[in-house]
């Protein structure tokens, strides 16, 4: 993989809707979010070609993830509320385990290069 910011920041602008969060990150965040998007894909699928395009739409959905306003959620506050502005009231917090951040379309590259088809669904077998 020949992973940059500059490589996300053109993908990303051309090709993910919601844009913003990594858009107005600094240079030093993106890096860190493309590092964490290109392990976490890595370790979650470990004999699959990761195509660049693929990682990057994880970027995209991680800055949004971690915006500012959802790390207040991640730290546990459950609502705050802005005179003036708004409240802003948490339903869910981020999960911890980044990989249910993983978006379809990352699954839907990483299997197109790979020839195979993946799906964020998992079947496994239960016990009763």
């Amino acid at each position: 993989m020949a992973l940059s910011t500059t490589d996300a920041t053109a993908y990303i602008s051309g090709n993910v809707i919601d844009a913003d969060d990594w858009l107005e990150a600094d240079e030093a965040k993106k890096q860190r979010i493309l590092n964490v998007a290109a392990d976490t894909l890595t370790r979650r699928f470990p004999s699959y070609i990761i195509p660049d395009n693929a990682v990057y739409e994880f970027c995209a959905a991680l800055a949004v993830a971690f915006n500012d306003t959802n790390k207040l959620a991640k730290q546990g506050i459950k609502s705050f509320t802005i005179d003036g502005v708004g409240s802003f009231t948490f339903k869910n917090g981020i999960p911890s385990d980044l990989t249910l951040l993983i978006p379809q379309k990352s699954y839907d590259l990483i299997g197109e290069a790979n020839g195979v088809k993946l799906s964020r669904c998992r079947v496994g077998r239960s016990v009763r």
